[in-house]
């Protein structure tokens, strides 16, 4: 193995927090991990890793030298991209994950045309709410819509991400249409989320933003049953347009409150802030970032 292999092979060992995770997400025995990484700092003179029986740690030295490799790694790969004569060849495996509904409901196109166009990668794909420790874990990236606070990360904007009021035709013809804000307070509610009180925050035409404490009769950790608990009538649900935008097309849900504006949100794409960001994995981000956008196509029906 070269030198470039070996410093690749060192950043793996610390962002997966040890050895034995380090061969476990590449593949290779332990002991073959061990002995590099014990060439590796017999070539340089220098500890790199602080080894007892019960962790690992960075040297000062390893620090200094897991810095500068994840810089020279990122640069070695951008100079082989530029300078390269023939396409691009994108392989490998790619390690995702992103919440189960947006994953099911707006990726399926895109990995597909993903892997059409680069038939020697492989994925593999984590749908799930959980929150996903990426270095732990052995991630390349995830997509999330949330607030980003972790500054471990670093994180791409993917789309933009609108919510609305919904209701059925059925409940608003039996509860009424509300016109108002105030005009919540009679109405029954689906709560995303299990806490035990349920709110919304609407903002008017002059910027003044209205918090209304809602009566949840339903509450769940999921978007698509609570979409589907409103085309069946059993109240009022703000949803991601993501999630609603199929039902409003077809008129099982009506958005009401228009002239008041939901907080929006962001799809990101995040990967560890140091990491040597593979081809793959940059090529993918650009791809979904073409294809969202601030005006996704989900926002146009």
């Amino acid at each position: 193995m070269g030198q470039l292999e070996d410093m690749a092979m060192f950043v793996r060992v610390v962002e997966a927090g040890s050895i034995t995770k380090a061969a476990e997400q590449l593949d290779i025995a332990k002991s073959a991990v061990s002995r590099r990484l014990k060439d590796l700092e017999t070539r340089l003179g220098n500890q790199l890793i602080s080894r007892t029986t019960r962790q690992s740690n960075l040297t000062q030295s390893g620090e200094l030298y897991y810095q500068r490799a994840c810089r020279i790694l990122n640069e070695v790969d951008a100079l082989n991209e530029q300078t390269s004569d023939s396409p691009t060849r994108i392989e490998g495996t790619l390690k995702m994950t992103a919440p189960l509904t947006f994953g099911l409901m707006h990726l399926n196109e895109i990995i597909d045309d993903y892997a059409s166009q680069h038939p020697n990668l492989s994925f593999e794909l984590d749908f799930s709410d959980r929150h996903v420790d990426l270095v732990e874990e052995g991630y390349e990236l995830a997509i999330r819509i949330r607030a980003l606070q972790d500054s471990t990360y670093q994180a791409k904007r993917l789309a933009l991400v609108r919510c609305s009021l919904c209701a059925s035709p059925d409940y608003l013809s039996k509860r009424g249409t509300p016109q108002t804000v105030a005009d919540l307070a009679e109405h029954e509610f689906l709560q995303y989320g299990l806490g035990k009180y349920g709110s919304i925050e609407l903002t008017d035409d002059q910027g003044k933003t209205h918090k209304v404490v809602t009566q949840s009769k339903i509450k769940a950790n999921n978007g698509d049953f609570l979409r589907d608990m409103a085309v069946k009538g059993q109240g009022i649900v703000s949803l991601p347009t993501f999630i609603t935008y199929q039902m409003v097309a077809s008129g099982a849900l009506i958005p009401i409150l228009g002239q008041y504006q939901l907080p929006t949100l962001n799809a990101y794409a995040v990967y560890p802030k140091n990491r040597f960001l593979s081809q793959r994995c940059r090529y993918l981000i650009d791809f979904i970032a073409e294809r969202f956008g601030d005006d996704p196509y989900w926002d146009q029906i």
